[in-house]
């Protein structure tokens, strides 16, 4: 629709917003997109068969607390980044404040650590497999996500790609880590911020297309 004929359309008649248009739109999106990865991950790579004991060791909520804490933060942000004209600043803080929190946490862990024993607390043991597996499960929320966002009519096209494919891979961790069995706080870190940002990367070269209206 060009410029001209947009601003014909609203002037014409009432283009009121209905209520809760976010939540109509996210919540199936976002709860498909659960689905289908959840699905995929059960059937392509198993839930962990220890996780009832994982539950009991505190790192395991360090973890699971992260991946949740910056999924809600992205959701939050969401709504802002998908209609033209809203201010985003505080929203960008809060999506940056679970990985600035990780990352001082993984840092103390560090410092406290061996010298020698740091590359094995940073790599674990799937290291090279962990952010292509989030990258895998992030597909289905992304494409609904990115769904819900282009008929929310967003102006800044890279900027909600990026941030659609954050929020995509948060929630592909959170069901990735039903079967990953690395807890310490360095490698989350490390290796599921990679996979979290791979679709968010995609999201940013592909917003303008996929998200043009």
């Amino acid at each position: 629709m060009k410029t001209d004929d947009l601003i014909d359309f609203l002037a014409a008649g009432d283009c009121r917003v209905e209520s809760h248009a976010l939540a109509r739109r996210f919540v199936p999106a976002i709860g498909l997109g659960m689905l289908a990865a959840a699905l995929m991950m059960v059937a392509l790579l198993g839930v962990r068969r220890d996780l009832a004991e994982a539950m009991t060791v505190p790192e395991f909520w360090v973890k699971a607390g992260f991946v949740v804490a910056l999924a809600a933060a992205c959701l939050a942000a969401m709504p802002r980044v998908s209609r033209p004209g809203v201010p985003l600043a505080w929203a960008l803080c809060l999506v940056a404040a679970p990985p600035l929190v990780l990352w001082v946490a993984a840092a103390a862990m560090l410092v406290d650590l061996d010298p020698a024993q740091r590359a094995a607390v940073v790599l674990g043991q799937t290291w090279k497999s962990c952010p292509f597996l989030i990258a895998l499960l992030s597909l289905p929320p992304f494409l609904g996500i990115l769904w819900a966002m282009r008929g929310l009519a967003p102006t800044r096209l890279r900027l909600a790609g990026a941030l659609g494919g954050f929020l995509s891979g948060a929630l592909a961790a959170c069901v990735y880590s039903l079967h990953c069995p690395e807890l310490a706080a360095p490698f989350v870190a490390t290796w599921y911020l990679l996979g979290i940002s791979i679709p968010a990367l995609a999201g940013a070269l592909f917003g303008p297309v996929l998200l043009r209206w």
